[in-house]
C-alpha cells in the first residue's frame, strides 16, 4: 500500500487547513487509516484514526478541532483541521494497517507517506 500526504502549509493560529492522504487500494477486508503528527524533538504523536467501518477515534490534543474522514472514491483520506494552535505544528503523517483494530501505537502501522510539513503561527 502506498500513501502520499499533500496540503500542508504554514498558516496563522485559528486558522483552518485540510490535509490529504491519496492511497492505493486496499486488499485487506479490515484495515485501519491514521492521521499521526511528530514535532522536533518529540516523539510521534497519534492524532486520529478511521477504520472500514468508518469508525473514528481522536487524540485529547484534537478532540473538537480536527476531522478525519475518507473520500467517496475510497482511495483518499483527509484530516480537516480547525481552530489551529501553535502546537498543532509538526509533520503530519498519515498511516495504514491491515487490521480494524485502531490504535495511536505507530509500531501497529505497516505502511507509511513521507509526511507534510505544517508550521502555526502565533
Amino acid at each position: 500500500v502506498q500513501l502520499m500526504e499533500s496540503g500542508g502549509d504554514s498558516v496563522q493560529a485559528g486558522e483552518s487547513l485540510r490535509l490529504s492522504c491519496a492511497h492505493s487500494k486496499y486488499t485487506y477486508s479490515g484495515y485501519c487509516l491514521g492521521w499521526f503528527r511528530q514535532a522536533p524533538d518529540k516523539k510521534p504523536e497519534g492524532i486520529a484514526t478511521i477504520d472500514e467501518d468508518g469508525r473514528t477515534f481522536y487524540g485529547d490534543s484534537v478532540k473538537g478541532r480536527f476531522t478525519i474522514s475518507r473520500g467517496s472514491d475510497n482511495y483518499t483520506l483527509f484530516l480537516e483541521m480547525t481552530s489551529l494552535k501553535p502546537e498543532d505544528s509538526g509533520v503530519y503523517y498519515c498511516a495504514a494497517r491491515p487490521y480494524s483494530h485502531c490504535t495511536f501505537r505507530t509500531t501497529d502501522y505497516d505502511f507509511w507517506g513521507q509526511g507534510t510539513q505544517v508550521t502555526v503561527s502565533s
